[in-house]
């Protein structure tokens, strides 16, 4: 092999290695958060919780929130709900929340057994609610758990498909409590 040919091996392989680096980098800074400009704002956003009381997205201007979506036979809603619960208690006095909403089905207002079970070996801490009963909600995501992170200008920074990882997930709700609200 020439001596050209060689050199231009590996100049493709310290480039290819060389922009690795930098995409890895990157993501680690971003954590995958979408830039402020890019945002869009959430649409207003009012649920019932299990106690009755109403939980109103506007009320939380200024907070970082999590909108959590999960089922009860969701095993990956399992494994994410005690993360969602340590970042919450961590961050929770910086100005972050989290609310679950539960997206089991059902015919009535009952709440279903299968939630309930949940929310109590888990001990839940932050507010649920339930999805109306034949609600439609649920047909546009792409997968449970959904989580839907928002700035605290109320605009959409990520959305997870899949159970939340703590570090980027940890990672991602510290960046946005760093940015200034409107």
């Amino acid at each position: 092999m020439s001596r050209s040919i060689y050199l231009r091996y590996i100049l493709v392989g310290l480039t290819g290695i060389t922009l690795a680096v930098a995409i890895l980098a990157h993501s680690h800074r971003s954590a995958g958060l979408a830039t402020p400009k890019s945002r869009k704002p959430v649409p207003p956003l009012t649920l019932t919780l299990l106690d009755g009381q109403t939980w109103k997205l506007s009320d939380h201007r200024g907070q970082v929130v999590a909108i959590n979506y999960w089922a009860s036979w969701c095993v990956p809603c399992w494994e994410e709900t005690p993360i969602l619960m340590h970042v919450s208690h961590d961050f929770g006095a910086q100005g972050f929340t989290v609310v679950g909403v539960a997206m089991d089905e059902r015919d009535s207002n009952e709440v279903p057994v299968g939630v309930s079970r949940f929310l109590e070996t888990l001990h839940v801490s932050y507010p649920v609610a339930l999805i109306r009963p034949m609600s439609q909600v649920g047909y546009g995501m792409d997968g449970l758990p959904t989580t839907l992170l928002i700035d605290r200008s109320g605009r959409l920074a990520r959305t997870y498909v899949g159970a939340v990882r703590e570090k980027g997930f940890r990672l991602d709700v510290e960046l946005l409590l760093k940015e200034p609200g409107d």
